[in-house]
């Protein structure tokens, strides 16, 4: 795949001298017990000292030799498996970074984490095996399996008996674990899930003093994790008995059958020794390259769902953008007939036949129901989403013509969840602009009214925050995510309902200041407060997916009967 074929060629000398130099060891380690025969049989049977010592030298450098030999061969093997490792998770990382949401809504997240980390450990791990073992063991099989029958060709016999008798066990075993390892794979995400939801909203369950049915659902996914991974696993414990039986049981038949050569003298001690050590090797090999397999099989799952994220088709690209170097200057905007379903095969849509137009720099409020199409309605600007029907304009460019860079760095989009992450204060505004200078964080900060607690903080814009924001309140990181998005200086600014935490007060005075500072700059405020769209210059109201008005306020309190009812209903509230 060439996932893999890019990075092997990069590091093209790691897997060709891992494998070589683990060659070597394996050639070295049937030359040893045929060295140490022949001074058994010949030096110790004649009493020849010279001879022992100066095969026993050979071996010594032999040893020598093997040692170097493997340590290089492992050490090219674990460099050349961690390389490709990286280099894949680099892809993988880096093609998420590319999915639009309906993307992401195929993937859970703790599915993802899984594959980008667990998985690809898999497929490291059987890649180092195979550096370190696919080469080696064929040739000390191969190698033992010539010198038993060069030593004695009956006993040699035996071993052709036992071995594929032993590799055809090994089979069903790799056959029946192949399939429970995927399975395996799929109860991690499931439980990488399950953590990942839990410490996330660990306020929530803490609130609603949930935390015993929490852990008794964990409970209950850790649990089918371990049975399924017992279930996968059981079947590679199988292999050592399985490979030890068969050592002991032909080690048992050699000896009963070497007994009787030995006694009538037509064979030499030392050949029985080199002979059991041969048998133990070709044994071992084949063991060795049984667990390769089993590993194999294993990362076969994880490559499967590896590949699944890689090959996942990117449906928002700027592949055929016709004007990949324009860039927003005036910020207007038009939907023409724009229909969305998320759901392709749902008969009902989200967005039904929407037509609008709103000039740059406009303040534009939008305000309807629950579930009527709003965040959906902004999504389309900046193509978080594309339009199923239709056509959405930006300066009277259709949105798909433009690079998503020059798309999105001329919008920015304040959405409902608001995300901090840990790091100073500064350091979390200067994801809108890392060259952002202090005075612009200040005047970011004074537009969004953060500027009077920021700078009540003893550290003020270097105050360190937790993850996610937590010790901040939830009107204090809505401010601070509007100063996020002011700092990318764009062109068209949405708020999706990113003041509701915040007090009508502090809601009119950054209305105020975005009319006195964002003069340039189109404004979409989606609310489910009218005071807070009262002043804007159009009122877009929503229902079932639908525009069902548009003017100002004083217009619509006459003419939309949708308008009519949210605002009676929440200005009886209040009253």
């Amino acid at each position: 795949m060439k996932k893999y074929k890019n990075v092997v060629k990069k590091y093209l000398y790691c897997f060709i001298l891992g494998p070589f130099f683990m060659i070597l060891e394996a050639c070295g380690e049937f030359i040893l017990p045929f060295v140490n025969a022949n001074i058994i049989d010949v030096g110790a049977a004649n009493g020849d000292r010279d001879y022992i010592l100066l095969n026993g030298f050979y071996m010594f450098l032999l040893a020598v030799g093997m040692l170097v030999a493997g340590v290089l061969g492992a050490y090219f093997a674990i460099k050349g498996a961690a390389s490709l490792a990286a280099d894949v998770r680099k892809q993988t990382f880096e093609k998420v970074q590319q999915f639009s949401f309906s993307n992401i809504d195929d993937f859970s997240t703790g599915s993802l984490i899984t594959r980008i980390t667990n998985d690809i450990t898999q497929i490291q791990t059987f890649c180092q095996s195979l550096l370190r073992g696919v080469f080696r063991s064929p040739v000390m099989l191969v190698g033992a399996i010539i010198m038993s029958f060069i030593l004695n060709p009956k006993l040699a016999v035996i071993i052709c008996i036992v071995v594929p008798i032993l590799a055809g066990a090994i089979a069903i075993v790799i056959r029946v674990a192949s399939p429970r390892y995927t399975i395996m794979q799929n109860r991690l995400d499931k439980l990488n899930n399950s953590i990942n939801e839990t410490i996330t909203n660990e306020y929530v369950i803490k609130s609603f003093v949930r935390e015993e049915y929490e852990k008794e659902k964990f409970a209950a996914v850790n649990g089918e994790l371990m049975t399924k991974s017992m279930s996968a696993l059981k079947m590679m414990i199988l292999l050592q008995p399985l490979s030890t039986f068969a050592i002991n049981f032909t080690t048992l038949a050699v000896v009963l059958v070497s007994g009787k050569q030995i006694m009538v003298g037509d064979m030499e001690l030392g050949t029985l020794t080199a002979f059991i050590t041969y048998l133990t090797q070709i044994l071992t090999a084949l063991d060795f390259l049984a667990n390769i397999f089993l590993q194999g099989t294993r990362a076969a799952a994880s490559n499967r769902r590896i590949t699944e994220v890689l090959e996942a088709k990117i449906d928002i690209t700027d592949e055929t953008a016709k004007c990949k170097d324009k860039k927003i200057l005036e910020g207007s905007i038009r939907f023409e007939n724009v229909s969305f379903k998320y759901f392709k095969n749902n008969h009902e849509k989200v967005l039904d036949n929407v037509s609008l137009s709103i000039g740059g720099g406009e303040l534009v409020g939008v305000i309807g129901s629950t579930g009527s199409g709003k965040t959906t309605l902004i999504s389309m600007i900046s193509r978080l989403y594309d339009a199923d029907e239709g056509r959405v304009l930006v300066d009277g460019v259709d949105v798909k013509d433009y690079s998503l860079n020059n798309l999105r760095e001329g919008v920015s989009v304040v959405l409902q969840k608001n995300t901090l992450f840990s790091g100073t204060i500064a350091e979390n505004l200067r994801w809108g602009n890392e060259n952002a200078t202090d005075d612009e964080l200040v005047w970011a900060c004074n537009v969004s009214q953060a500027h009077g607690f920021v700078s009540g903080f003893p550290d003020g814009y270097e105050t360190e925050l937790e993850q996610g924001g937590v010790n901040l309140s939830g009107g204090q990181k809505q401010r601070l995510c509007i100063a996020r998005a002011l700092l990318k200086k764009p062109k068209i600014l949405i708020l999706d309902d990113s003041t509701s935490a915040v007090d009508t007060a502090t809601d009119a005075c950054i209305r105020e200041a975005f009319r006195r500072e964002l003069t340039g700059v189109t404004k979409i405020v989606i609310a489910q407060r009218i005071s807070s769209v009262l002043d804007a210059d159009k009122i877009i109201v929503m229902d079932g997916g639908k525009v069902v008005g548009c003017g100002s306020h004083n217009e619509l309190i006459v003419s939309c009967v949708p308008y009519q009812e949210i605002y009676y209903s929440q200005k009886d509230k209040e009253a």
